[in-house]
């Protein structure tokens, strides 16, 4: 694979078992209905494993503006290929945001709650308070985006299993920081399906929240910019 196409297969892959599994929890009549904090976590740290896992001999495996940045910032990362890996991403993360939809459709018809439709497309904050939901994302992604500098050292290697460090990295981070806004950590996973969420014909489902799709766009990528320049000039 190219590493555009790549990073639109891995970050489809990313979104379809992401935005599945929140799916499967909050949606109704589901076989996983009510599965709860730890099922979303676990089913998102399998999703980058196996996104990550995908499109790295291809591309590095991103799947996030926040990293490619990031890692642009650091010096590891050509900022000319920057811009194509961001259209990727979120061409990646549209398509995943679909294919969701087609396989719960029946479940978004029978579910009344159109807050838990729209969390199967991006995240929401549980207080809302645009400082600190911006600085929580800020936290995560820094602690993503670092992480992911500090594992990659050469040394570090483990042959096929090179993606499951980064998937540990996304479940604690969920587990540890996902509960005040959902932790996005990842601007294209947000507003890529956000922008689906918007368009698709979804039975009773409410406004897409536009006034906060800035948070989860801005903080993480400040979050990983300032990663970079921690690991860059304090760490490396």
């Amino acid at each position: 694979m190219s590493p555009f196409l790549a990073e639109i297969t891995g970050t489809a892959l990313l979104i379809v078992l992401g935005g599945g599994v929140v799916a499967n929890v909050v949606l109704d009549k589901t076989k996983g209905n009510n599965g709860g904090l730890i099922a979303i976590t676990f089913g998102w740290a399998v999703a980058v494993f196996t996104g990550v896992y995908a499109a790295a001999a291809a591309s590095g495996g991103h799947l996030n503006p926040a990293v490619t940045i990031g890692l642009a910032v650091e010096g590891s990362f050509d900022w000319a290929l920057v811009p194509s890996y961001i259209l990727a991403q979120f061409t990646g993360a549209m398509i995943g945001a679909v294919i969701v939809w087609a396989s719960y459709r029946q479940h978004f018809n029978a579910t009344q709650d159109a807050n838990a439709k729209l969390a199967v497309f991006c995240t929401t904050p549980a207080i809302r308070s645009a400082a600190h939901n911006f600085i929580t994302e800020l936290i995560g992604t820094f602690i993503l985006v670092l992480g992911a500098l500090l594992l990659a050292k050469p040394e570090m290697k483990l042959g096929a299993l090179d993606a499951l460090p980064i998937a540990l990295l996304v479940l604690g981070i969920g587990l540890s920081l996902g509960g005040p806004t959902g932790y996005a950590i990842n601007p294209a996973r947000d507003l890529g399906p956000r922008i689906i969420h918007a368009l698709l014909p979804i039975k009773n489902k409410r406004d897409s929240d536009w006034s906060y799709a800035w948070i989860p766009v801005l903080g993480p990528i400040a979050g990983g910019v300032l990663a970079a320049l921690v690991f860059r000039f304090i760490l490396k």
